[in-house]
């Protein structure tokens, strides 16, 4: 089962493969790849093929189920998605699906774009890149599975918290109208035939590809920047250490960065071999796969600054709460 588990991970949903194949055309093109410039080009081409992929298919497939729904029927199969069980459905079904922030983008879109109430999918939006079930597996394996659990429950909750306040704050006018743009039409969705229904999907595909994409591209372009730019050392030397402003410094530190939280828990090891206390560390791998820049810049095109500071004020606190918990309870996991 973990030989099937980890070729659906890594090579359907994590395309790897393709990540290899851009790796080997690059060197057939005599660039070499181990190199800083090299590594931001592959970052880069595999990134924007990856997400685009994703956005495409997912939006293809979720507007083709919409075109089955008339509205009295989207209404009440979507009706049972309210309250903090709906934002629990929405950040466990986050654990299974191994995204990383900017990933994630395509996935909260679609599922905007269907209905879905906005606090649920911002349940979703913060608890895919956060935590997975590859994630809490090597987390276990290197930090224990106290820490392991614990960083799943606050992950968790984080996420549920979140995306209920930001549905008490009743900002569904904060999301741009492309998104909800899906609904465009619905009086007419139960008399089309499939021929129409197939072209509705593709249309609506279309339409956000071309909305969205621009936004991919600066968001990649920032993330191969930070990802093959920025020193390791350089993180491990500002956050290795037992300062009381450290979970401070982590949040600040790991926003502008951008990786998914396979690429944060070997730094996360570092910084613990260093000194840093637990809730730092924690705070650190949150930040950088939650509030990572690329992915905001991303999220931007979908919302308007209010909700997207609304989210990235919502997310920041509770990260800074949960570091500074960590750290003074960290003797119940060390």
């Amino acid at each position: 089962m973990s030989l099937i588990w980890n070729f659906v991970q890594d090579q359907l949903l994590g395309m790897k493969w393709l990540n290899a194949a851009i790796g080997r055309i690059l060197t057939a093109l005599s660039i070499d790849i181990s190199t800083r410039l090299g590594g931001s080009i592959q970052f880069f081409l595999y990134d924007v093929i990856k997400i685009t992929i994703l956005l495409c298919v997912l939006i293809f497939f979720i507007s083709y189920i919409q075109s089955y729904f008339p509205p009295e029927r989207s209404k009440r199969l979507l009706g049972r998605f309210h309250g903090i069980r709906a934002n629990l459905f929405a950040a466990l079904l986050g654990t299974v699906t191994p995204f990383c922030s900017c990933s994630s983008i395509p996935l909260f879109i679609g599922f905007t774009s269907a209905g879905l109430p906005l606090g649920v999918t911002f349940s979703f939006l913060i608890s895919s890149p956060m935590v997975d079930l590859g994630s809490l597996l090597l987390l276990t394996s290197i930090f224990g599975w106290k820490i392991a659990a614990a960083y799943t429950v606050v992950g968790l909750s984080v996420a549920v918290a979140g995306g209920t306040l930001i549905e008490k704050l009743h900002l569904d006018q904060e999301v741009e109208p492309f998104v909800r743009a899906v609904h465009a039409g619905d009086s007419a969705v139960p008399a089309l035939t499939q021929a129409q229904r197939l072209t509705y999907a593709r249309e609506q595909m279309s339409s956000t590809f071309r909305k969205v994409f621009p936004y991919i591209l600066i968001g990649v372009g920032v993330g191969a920047v930070i990802h093959n730019w920025i020193p390791e050392s350089w993180i491990t030397s500002i956050l290795g250490s037992s300062s009381p402003l450290g979970v401070l410094l982590a949040v600040a530190v790991g926003i502008p960065m951008y990786a998914d939280i396979f690429g944060t828990i070997p730094v996360a090891e570092a910084l613990l071999a260093k000194g840093a206390q637990l809730g730092t560390v924690l705070s650190f791998m949150m930040a950088v796969t939650t509030l990572s820049l690329p992915s905001l810049i991303m999220l931007r095109k979908a919302v308007r600054p209010k909700l997207l500071a609304v989210f990235i004020a919502i997310c920041t606190a509770g990260i800074i709460l949960v570091g500074y918990l960590f750290n003074l309870f960290a003797f119940l996991f060390i």
